[in-house]
């Protein structure tokens, strides 16, 4: 039988030393997180993984703990859209507090000529796509979380590869992770076609750096730098399609033509230079200046980047600004629901105050945990006199804010913690009665489909759905 040696160094040292430098790792990290500015639930959360499972906690916050990546925006360059003509930018005077709210914290200033049509089914989002690729005549930009390996996926690519072969200039920026999947033969006719294809923050490159957590969840569309199309459709199958698809869920964006479509181009300008190294003057000298920036409509509608490239958070205080600023009524429809504590008891005020709150929600998400994490928030909102409407069967995508009737939010953002305070997102502010009160027509249609939410009845395993929903909770900021 062999005789094991004992090396005095591997089996008593090392150990220590790894013991100590874990340990001076962990408050390491600790003094990091404390020094950020963040939610102070995502802080106790991290905290609690950092502390309480180490071996665990430390690796995940260096993959996925960033929030603001001043390194890499310094060089991304902080979103700052520029403007059209100064003499397009009226003052919101109905809604003026909540324009400088969103302003003041990174915004753009509303902007006046636009016209706004509403993509309320996945067909009719496809068919504007279409068209909109179909009729360009410089340049047709893109950007998506996801981009389906299904039918629609291969219809859109075979779309722009086509358009590509015209010598129109076609741009397509997929975020690395939600497009992880998707392989180079998948995309290689639109490459060949003389298209561009850029992946925004891969993941194994920017790992050292802590930023995989930071994902670019905007989905936009801008052609010839004069029309856009904004919301919650990413390019797969579940969102939209020449066809009607039985399990297609509902989802809501619009197409947007006048000014503020130059800022929306400017914002996908921004980050294609920085996952491209390209310059973005020679990318705007593509389309005839005096073609771009003249009024389309009697829009006003105000552009908001939120994420690591925004100093501020303008969509959260954007957000906190509707609701605090809010008369009669606050309607919300988003397919997750987490908010903060200022968020919660801002709502909980109002519905206390006799304001009417309603909320949409899926029934079932497709995240059962982030369904778990609501049940709180939603019971103390019932509480307080909220409204909350559960649609179903199928799964609600869709992501709307309406105050007063007088002013909405859309655009890529989920009312949580995450869409608010971690990830690229786009949202729009409509300023205009007429826009508003066509969204808010929108929004009631989804009513028939929603069953009041009603408190759950005793079931003898009640006590672990708690436990369940309780470390939902506790962990939501992480989601």
């Amino acid at each position: 039988m062999d005789e094991v040696i004992e090396h005095p160094f591997l089996n008593g040292v090392l150990p220590h030393l790894l013991t100590v430098a874990g340990f001076l790792l962990a408050l390491f990290l600790i003094a990091r997180l404390m020094s950020e500015k963040r939610q102070p639930g995502n802080t106790v959360a991290w905290l609690l993984v950092i502390v309480l499972i180490p071996y665990l906690g430390v690796p995940l916050y260096l993959l996925l703990g960033g929030r603001k990546v001043r390194r890499q925006m310094a060089r991304k360059g902080m979103v700052r859209p520029r403007l059209p003509c100064p003499e397009t930018l009226p003052a919101a005077s109905t809604n003026l507090p909540v324009a400088q709210a969103v302003t003041a914290s990174g915004g753009s200033p509303p902007l006046a000529g636009n016209s706004v049509s509403l993509l309320t089914t996945g067909e009719e989002a496809y068919r504007v796509l279409e068209t909109c690729i179909l009729e360009a005549k410089h340049c047709i930009h893109i950007t998506s979380f996801i981009l389906g390996r299904d039918d629609t996926g291969k219809r859109i690519i075979k779309l722009l590869a086509r358009r590509a072969g015209e010598g129109v200039k076609v741009r397509l920026l997929l975020d690395a992770v939600g497009c992880m999947f998707i392989s180079r033969d998948f995309l290689a006719p639109l490459k060949q076609a003389g298209g561009e294809i850029q992946w925004f923050m891969p993941v194994l490159h920017f790992m050292p750096r802590g930023t995989a957590n930071l994902r670019n969840h905007r989905k936009i569309g801008v052609f010839d730098h004069t029309t856009a199309i904004v919301g919650g459709h990413n390019l797969a199958r579940e969102y939209m399609g020449p066809t009607p698809y039985h399990k297609r869920w509902v989802d809501f964006g619009t197409r947007i033509s006048g000014p503020a479509a130059i800022l929306l181009n400017e914002v996908f300008l921004a980050d294609w230079c920085f996952a491209s190294g390209q310059i973005a003057d020679k990318i705007r000298s593509e389309v005839p200046a005096d073609t771009v920036g003249h009024p389309m409509g009697k829009g006003e509608l105000q552009v908001i980047t939120s994420g690591p490239d925004v100093d501020g958070d303008p969509l959260y205080e954007g957000l906190v600004a509707m609701i605090q600023a809010a008369h009669r009524s606050i309607w919300i429809i988003t397919p997750y629901f987490i908010p903060d504590e200022v968020l919660l008891r801002s709502l909980i005020v109002k519905a206390r105050a006799g304001i009417d709150i309603t909320l949409i929600l899926p029934a079932k998400s497709n995240h059962p945990v982030t369904d778990y994490a609501r049940k709180h928030y939603l019971r103390e909102l019932r509480t307080a006199g909220a409204d909350i409407r559960l649609y179903g069967p199928g799964m609600m995508h869709s992501k709307v804010t309406i105050v007063d009737d007088r002013i909405a939010l859309f655009g890529s953002a989920n009312f949580d913690l995450r869409s608010l305070f971690v990830n690229f997102e786009i949202g729009v502010l409509a300023h205009t009665d007429t826009d508003v009160r066509a969204i808010k027509a929108w929004a009631r249609t989804l009513l028939p489909a929603s069953r009041v939410a009603k408190p759950a009845p005793p079931t003898r395993f009640r006590w672990l759905h708690g436990v369940a929903e309780d470390l939902s909770r506790l962990f939501a900021p992480l989601l």
